[in-house]
């Protein structure tokens, strides 16, 4: 039986329900806070065990504090993911049919490119092709501002890339749906989209 949780424990899941995402010196700082708050034995060194036992209380809802790195800054990230599900379908309840389709297609976009990464023109053009219903530029700016809010996608100078979250809760779904054209990192084995071209 999974040892239940403590305040500490319950703490610092809450703060990762609101956050979603956070970096790994934060969930250092944020497992120290949790425990000095509460009274609870605190180790430097036992921030994953300290998350293995948050951990088995989520699995039955299909939850999961996952560690992962970015792409962007190299970082270790932690993020509460949703196992049950496994593709953008997880999405649904915030997004309309067609700002989903709109973000299929900008995975789309950004997995057959070359450096993981799709233009904002380029997703501008294909809102025009939508099969639910078609999106004006205004409308589509402001779901990629939400997308970008909502810690999906990252974007820099007017290009659109898939966020550490977005890949850490997708990446099974990114695997099996592009499985001949996604790339994989040799070391840590993750989904890795945006790849330093070798110039020999």
């Amino acid at each position: 039986m999974a040892r239940p949780l403590g305040e500490s424990h319950k703490r610092f899941l809450q703060t990762m329900m609101v956050n979603g995402i956070i970096d790994g010196a934060k969930a250092r700082a944020l497992h120290r806070h949790c425990c000095e708050t509460h009274g609870a034995h605190y180790a430097h060194d036992k921030l994953d065990e300290f998350i293995d036992v948050i951990n088995a209380q989520l699995q039955p809802m299909f939850m999961q504090i996952r560690k992962g790195m970015s792409e962007e800054d190299g970082l270790q990230y932690h993020a509460l993911v949703n196992m049950a599900e496994t593709d953008v379908t997880r999405m649904s309840t915030d997004y309309a049919d067609n700002e989903l389709e709109l973000f299929r297609k900008t995975m789309d976009l950004i997995v057959d490119s070359d450096n993981g990464t799709a233009s904002s023109t380029d997703i501008l053009n294909c809102a025009d092709s939508l099969q639910t219903k078609k999106l004006k530029k205004r409308e589509t700016e402001h779901v990629l501002n939400r997308l970008v809010q909502d810690k999906w996608l990252n974007e820099k100078n007017g290009d659109y890339s898939l966020s550490t979250r977005c890949i850490m809760e997708m990446e099974q779904y990114i695997r099996m749906l592009y499985q001949d054209q996604v790339k994989v990192c040799h070391i840590c084995h993750n989904v890795a989209l945006q790849i330093l071209q070798r110039k020999d």
